[in-house]
């Protein structure tokens, strides 16, 4: 601190050095304060059930790590996600249900969060934390909706839904393609114990959020925890219909729920090492249902469905010496509620000006007894909805099951509860109305055509070039394509575009260009040697780069060697990056496109990512 003889400043009345000596002060009070915050860790894991942990009652693996992070603080009974990825992340992000903030879908822009919104990360942040994600985003690829544009100071994984290859494969650090090291979940939890250790050194709390990608498919898991399981006898079966369980994918997915656990194991050793565990708040819940048919203790529902099953996650808060051990808490709560409650913890302001759809928990977190309030908590994917209060569930048809006597959704109740069937059915038509973006008729509300129509409506275009930030990445996954060209899997997350047979096919983007300079651009391509001499053309607006591909790279796709059952998503290749040229951007909207003018051979190139470089 600066000391400065206050009776000098006084006896020649100079006000504006007095005013000036208690910023100081005041400023290195709010920096002795910060050092008193305490650290955040969000664990956030990918299609893992309710079932797929040992504390819940599975036999057919361990996870000894989660199960005392659990028993070492609060567990609440009933916790509910959404149905599939990117709407959980997006209500974590901003306390606010997905409906209202522009994720309606998981892919192809529909996954982005709109730039309106705050996130948690910009509440720590604003609060003098330093703030990282690692592992899978998901709520929007290119800068504002880039996680360093969303209160992130740090970002290492992916942006998009799925990866397909999870060993040492091509990912991002804050905008930059990298190459991954090792298998992801430990590669993003070593990258998370850096970020921490940082911090620590530089005397700043740190908000870390891991989003582990697993176990979503493609069931890949080093060979050590697979060995476990190969052969495996699974115990544990479905116990809710008739629908066929896969016993190797089951074995795989629990294998990765144990390759998880011991990552969580590693974070809570290295904040004992680095004497912070005490002043460490860490949270652990999962994005949705089970990824496939397995035990699942009975529930009805699983990944993509809005009944118990499809959205019941665990939710544990630990706190050494803040939170008392082995509490149960049974009043229902969802993931808009962290942001509140995460933020209440630690004894952070609020950021923004909209409305929180969640509430703060920390008062059933300091007492467990306290009684349950009487809220709904609405769960919502491909326009059906259902609403959970802390008794009852009315699901996406209509149907009233009394949850306290019937978790498993077996019998309609509503003719015992007609008033409440009523109540809660006007509850969903409150929410359709005044939630969501569009109300769709019910001949759609359980087919497809809901998200097309919402995609057909969503008038964000993709943007690019923004002055903030170096790098923008323009995936297949984000195009459409034109003529023969065709995807190599109907789900795009991680998809690339081949069959590029004629001159007048080409790939196209609807894009903003934010600010106007000069950028370098690459393509990340594949081309047989018999194809070279093809001309990329990339035109936006009045902007055109052309260049000669001549060199040659056409590697094999791979992924099944890895893979532990068959995938259903695209396998994938060593996209190799061919520098285009330098292009000069004009800000504003226009088709931004890719097309071959000029081929030597039966086929152009096949693509994977465009990628632009600010350099002025």
């Amino acid at each position: 601190m600066i000391f400065v003889p206050i009776k000098l400043f006084i006896r020649s009345n100079n006000y504006i050095y007095i005013i000036l000596l208690f910023l100081i002060i005041s400023c290195n009070k709010n920096i002795s304060n910060s050092n008193n915050l305490p650290n955040v860790i969000v664990i956030l894991t990918d299609d893992q059930g309710w079932g797929d942990l040992s504390l819940h009652g599975n036999t057919d693996l361990q996870t000894p790590n989660i199960d005392n992070l659990a028993k070492s603080g609060v567990q609440f009974d009933r916790f509910y996600v959404s149905p599939v990825c990117s709407p959980t992340r997006a209500e974590f992000l901003t306390g606010r249900y997905h409906t209202r903030s522009g994720v309606y879908s998981t892919s192809a822009g529909g996954e982005r969060l709109n730039l309106d919104e705050k996130t948690i990360a910009d509440v720590f942040q604003n609060a003098g934390y330093q703030t990282g994600t690692f592992g899978k985003w998901h709520n929007g690829m290119q800068f504002p909706y880039h996680p360093n544009g969303r209160g992130f100071n740090e970002f290492y994984g992916f942006s998009s839904g799925h990866w397909g290859n999870y060993f040492s494969p091509m990912l991002e650090h804050n905008g930059k393609i990298v190459k991954g090291d090792g298998y992801c979940v430990d590669d993003f939890t070593n990258k998370a114990i850096s970020f921490m250790e940082k911090s620590i050194d530089e005397k700043r709390p740190f908000f870390t959020y891991l989003a582990y990608n697993t176990p979503h498919s493609p069931m890949q898991v080093p060979d050590k925890y697979w060995e476990r399981f190969k052969n495996k006898d699974i115990t544990m079966r479905n116990i809710r219909d008739n629908s066929p369980q896969d016993l190797d994918h089951t074995r795989a997915a629990l294998a990765m729920c144990e390759n998880i656990d011991w990552n969580v194991g590693r974070l809570v050793e290295k904040l004992e090492q680095l004497n912070v565990a005490d002043n460490t708040i860490i949270v652990f819940f999962h994005d949705n249902g089970p990824n496939g048919v397995r035990w699942n203790e009975g529930m009805k529902g699983r990944k993509g469905t809005t009944d118990e099953g499809g959205v019941r996650s665990p939710l544990f808060i630990s706190w050494a010496k803040k939170i008392k051990s082995n509490t149960i808490v049974k009043q229902i709560a969802g993931a808009i509620d962290l942001l509140p409650t995460l933020s209440s913890l630690a004894g952070v302001d609020l950021v923004g000006n909209k409305k929180l759809d969640g509430i703060d928990l920390s008062p059933w977190i300091i007492d467990s007894s306290l009684q349950s309030n009487d809220r709904l908590i609405f769960s919502h994917w491909r326009g059906r909805v259902s609403v959970r209060s802390q008794r009852f569930r009315l699901d996406h048809e209509g149907q009233l099951f009394d949850m306290h006597v019937d978790s498993m959704q077996l019998q309609n109740v509503e003719e015992k509860h007609p008033k409440v069937a009523s109540n809660l059915k006007k509850a969903v038509d409150d929410f359709k109305n005044n939630s969501m973006q569009i109300n769709v008729v019910d001949e759609h509300e359980t087919s497809s055509s809901y998200i097309q129509m919402l995609s057909q409506m969503d008038e964000r275009p993709f943007v690019i070039c923004d002055s903030n930030f170096e790098w923008t990445q323009l995936p297949a996954r984000d195009a459409v394509a034109h003529g023969n060209i065709i995807r190599s899997n109907r789900y795009p997350n991680c998809s690339y575009f081949l069959n590029w047979t004629s001159i007048e096919d080409k790939i196209t983007w609807n894009v903003e260009a934010l600010s106007s300079g000069k950028y370098e651009v690459q393509v990340y391509y594949t081309c047989k040697a018999k194809n070279l001499g093809c001309k990329l053309e990339l035109r936006f607006n009045n902007s055109v780069l052309r260049k000669v591909v001549d060199e040659p790279h056409d590697p094999v796709a791979f992924g099944k060697d890895e893979d532990r059952v068959p995938r259903i998503e695209s396998y994938v290749k060593s996209f190799k990056p061919f520098n285009l040229g330098i292009i000069d951007i004009e800000k504003g909207r226009g088709k931004l496109s890719l097309s071959i003018p000029e081929m030597s051979g039966d086929e152009g190139i096949e693509f994977r990512l465009l990628m632009f470089r600010r350099i002025s």
